[in-house]
């Protein structure tokens, strides 16, 4: 078998040395309950909280408005079912408004809040969804119009998943203030995180839900920062962990791996974004030179620096994935959230793009392990199985 050149980090990474070693303690000799009352649990408590700092700090919050979660997924719903469910119980009209291109850890949970997943607790929520313009950036003068002083919650991601455009959130965070004053602002920044300064660049919201495996940490645990004494309705109920917000003993080597990995994400931020974002103009430029008929479907000015979606016509995605995983290239389809089905893409509809045309979407996306090599690699195996699916 060839050796791997992993081109998918938009899926996951791999654990950062730093992280690991940081973790190592607590998968044997510090092992305490952070709930407890004896000098082991107190050890573990500590550790904690002093992870619960360090993501504050990076997140551009107060420690207190950082609640732990068993990832990104969890994050999102807490945010989306938790808000909608708070604003719910005044027994008045709740609406929410998301972009078209969210993640299905936000765009699912509301379409079960406008599907009456509350029950008793309130009316179905109505629901909206903004339009985004070819190259996946949201539609402000759309959203503009579904702004009003019914709609409790907005939800817009920072950066899309599948396909790596940056999203003008400040913009959208004023749009909301004027137009929906009561409305909560929550921005999904799991995609973002590794690449952009979420203490500036989700300043605004006060909602934002990251996962640490995106990032160099460890998968099962991520973080939902809830600024301002936002209402949120638990949806795990028990110990009252988290300050009653997510209920269950927390994962301290896995917040310590987290608050580890967003500080090292810091650190190497503008360097590392310089760098990836020039291996992926190579990749991009190489591929449209070389397969006849390649889009790349976003521009990488308005991309993340380690997306690179591209549109290959005339050939089949899990064809081509096939050909390439033989070869040692691991990349996607696209979106990494449904076990690996090949699902059509809303993402790709959104955005105009036909089912036909999306039959050929590949997702190259790159990371701090990335080198030229895997680049130059790539560029030798992506033409060949092209020119092989089409011939």
């Amino acid at each position: 078998m060839p050796d791997l050149c992993y081109l998918d980090h938009a899926a996951t990474t791999p654990v950062r040395p730093e992280v690991a070693e940081a973790m190592a303690p607590f998968a044997a000799g510090r092992f305490g309950n952070p709930s407890g009352g004896h000098r082991a649990a107190a050890a573990a408590r500590l550790a904690l909280e002093e992870a619960r700092e360090s993501v504050a700090e990076s997140m551009g919050c107060d420690p207190g408005e950082v609640v732990f979660t068993g990832g990104g997924t969890e994050a999102d719903n807490l945010a989306v079912l938790g808000t909608l469910a708070a604003a719910a119980e005044a027994g008045v009209q709740v609406d929410a408004v998301c972009s078209a291109v969210e993640h299905p850890a936000v765009r699912e949970p509301a379409r079960a809040a406008a599907k009456g997943w509350f029950g008793a607790g309130g009316a179905p929520v109505g629901l909206r969804e903004a339009p985004v313009l070819p190259d996946g950036t949201i539609d402000l003068q759309a959203l503009e119009g579904l702004l009003e002083p019914t709609v409790a919650l907005v939800s817009v991601m920072l950066a899309n998943n599948e396909v790596g455009t940056v999203q003008p959130l400040a913009e959208v965070v004023a749009a909301a203030r004027r137009r929906a004053p009561r409305a909560v602002v929550h921005t999904d920044a799991v995609q973002a995180a590794a690449w952009l300064d979420l203490s500036t660049a989700a300043a605004g919201c006060d909602l934002v839900s990251v996962s640490a495996h995106k990032l160099g940490g460890p998968k099962g645990v991520g973080a939902l920062v809830a600024r301002g004494g936002t209402r949120l309705r638990p949806l795990l109920l028990g110990g009252g962990q988290e300050r009653d917000r997510r209920s269950g003993t927390q994962n301290v080597a896995g917040a310590v791996g987290l608050a580890t990995a967003l500080r090292l994400a810091g650190v190497d931020r503008e360097a590392e974004g310089a760098r990836v974002g020039a291996l992926r103009d190579r990749l991009a430029t190489g591929l449209v030179a070389a397969v006849d008929g390649l889009v790349v479907t976003v521009p990488g000015v308005r991309a993340l620096p380690g997306h690179c979606h591209v549109l290959v016509p005339g050939a089949d995605r899990e064809e081509l994935l096939v050909l390439l995983d033989a070869e040692g290239i691991c990349v996607s389809a696209g979106s990494s959230c449904a076990s690996g089905a090949l699902e059509p893409s809303h993402v790709l509809a959104a955005m105009g793009i036909d089912g036909g045309a999306a039959r050929g979407a590949l997702r190259f996306s790159l990371g701090r392990a990335t080198t030229e090599a895997e680049i130059e690699r790539a560029l030798a195996a992506v033409p060949a199985a092209v020119d092989r699916l089409r011939h």
